[in-house]
């Protein structure tokens, strides 16, 4: 069994990656047909801020790093391996092609001697092969995030990295102590689709990039997002945690803020990405007049992009925090219901060879869920839900999680109930969906 394919020793994980809930990694991959000259490997992966990266498998060299004699500085990690892959000769699959091969790579160390801290990061989405070496029908990718530690004494570490923040309980200190490797993805042969769902993505990139080098082999000039020969500060984190760091039992509390960083981009001309987090309105009576709001999030790539709220009139533009990509618009707008909106995300000045996406987005009401309770004495279950549309309230219809129907909400003022019996158990969940679109769904409390 290849390596990358092996069980690892998985240190007790106490809480894994505690951001990542919040997350969109990867957007698309190439959809095919894949190409033999590729290894019939998807040839781009493009992510949430709207890079695509191809399969870097370019011989491009780095100019800012000398590469010593049989080992050229290549800005792709092509590995050499005897009997499966001479770096010095052309690529050709199967019978010169690299049994590991990276659409991205973001790799990082710690070496503490005062701490006794010493780690290895990694960050990739790779691409490989079922058995080991180049062979056709057992190609497979997936995205990889490895933390090995070694830790100086038992107790409680928690790493902080670019894609998230994994905790470890180490009872035996010492030599790679913390051994985590995390792959998701791997499907069946040809299958790329399943690393869109791991850890990795935004892609990183150099602060100083991107590079361009020559390719000796096309003659074409290629551009990457790091030079994997450089440790650099780089930036992309969904988190804004542009960093590394360790934190462990005895004040340890060590860091790095500079990765080696590989990925080449793309000349694919790809839509710019946005992704429908929410658009709810809420309308209340005034004094002469409904006041009214639309809210509307979505995630798109971060400025110097651009997303407007083009079925708004005058258009309105959407605002970015904190450059990890999450865009929100307010409007007093009164609408009238049903209703879609159109927003529109544009990344062309970050990225030449995006094109602009208009996404529709239904517009509907905010329901509340402020009571659920099952008694288990009566048989009875108790639900209380709210609109956000006070002005013309819309009817809300109480379900099981199954589908099943409980009943229709009632009441003259903002909240409506509903307290029937059911049987013969009562549901783990009730949503409460609105005739204006909305819905809300809560686990149900069960009393005596």
């Amino acid at each position: 069994m290849h390596p990358l394919l092996s069980k690892t020793t998985i240190a007790l994980i106490v809480s894994a990656l505690a951001q990542g809930a919040a997350q969109a990694a990867l957007f698309a991959v190439d959809p095919g047909p894949y190409v033999p000259t590729l290894g019939s490997f998807a040839s781009w992966y493009q992510d949430t801020h709207g890079r695509t990266l191809d399969l870097c498998l370019s011989k491009a060299v780095s100019s800012r790093v000398a590469g010593v004699p049989g080992t050229p500085a290549y800005m792709c990690l092509l590995n050499p391996s005897p009997g499966i892959f001479d770096d010095t000769q052309p690529v050709a699959f199967p019978d010169n092609f690299p049994d590991e091969a990276f659409w991205f790579t973001g790799d990082g160390s710690i070496v503490d001697a005062a701490s006794g801290i010493d780690l290895t990061y990694v960050s990739a989405v790779e691409a490989a092969f079922s058995g080991g070496d180049p062979k056709e029908g057992d190609q497979i990718s997936f995205a990889r995030i490895r933390i090995r530690v070694d830790v100086p004494t038992a107790g409680t570490y928690v790493i902080t990295h670019p894609y998230g923040v994994d905790v470890f309980n180490i009872d035996t200190p010492g030599r790679k102590a913390i051994n985590m490797t995390r792959d998701i993805g791997i499907g069946s042969p040809k299958t790329y689709n399943g690393a869109l769902k791991g850890d990795v993505g935004p892609f990183l990139r150099s602060v100083n990039g991107p590079y361009t080098e020559p390719n000796p082999e096309t003659g074409q000039v290629d551009q990457f997002v790091g030079d994997p020969n450089l440790d650099e500060a780089f930036t992309g984190s969904p988190f804004n945690t542009n960093y590394i760091r360790v934190e462990g039992p005895n004040g340890i509390d060590v860091r790095t803020t500079v990765m080696a960083i590989s990925g080449k981009l793309s000349t694919v001309v790809r839509p710019t990405p946005i992704i429908a987090e929410r658009s709810t309105y809420s309308r209340k009576a005034g004094s002469s007049a409904p006041v009214a709001q639309q809210d509307v999030f979505v995630m798109a790539p971060p400025p110097p992009a651009t997303v407007k709220l083009d079925s708004n009139s005058p258009v309105l533009n959407l605002s970015e925090a904190d450059t990890t990509g999450h865009w929100y618009a307010q409007s007093a707008t009164n609408p009238s219901v049903p209703s879609t909106l159109q927003v529109t995300a544009d990344n062309h000045l970050a990225i030449a060879t995006s094109s602009p996406t208009t996404l529709p987005m239904p517009l509907t009401d905010l329901v509340v869920i402020s009571q659920a309770q099952y008694s288990m004495s009566t048989g009875q279950i108790t639900i209380t839900a709210s609109s956000s549309d006070e002005t013309s309230p819309p009817v809300l219809t109480a379900t099981t999680e199954t589908g099943a129907v409980i009943g229709a909400l009632s009441g003259s003022g903002v909240d409506k109930s509903l307290a029937t019996g059911i049987s013969p158990i009562p549901p783990a969940k009730v949503h409460v969906s609105s005739s204006n679109g909305g819905g809300d769904t809560e686990e149900v409390v069960i009393v005596q």
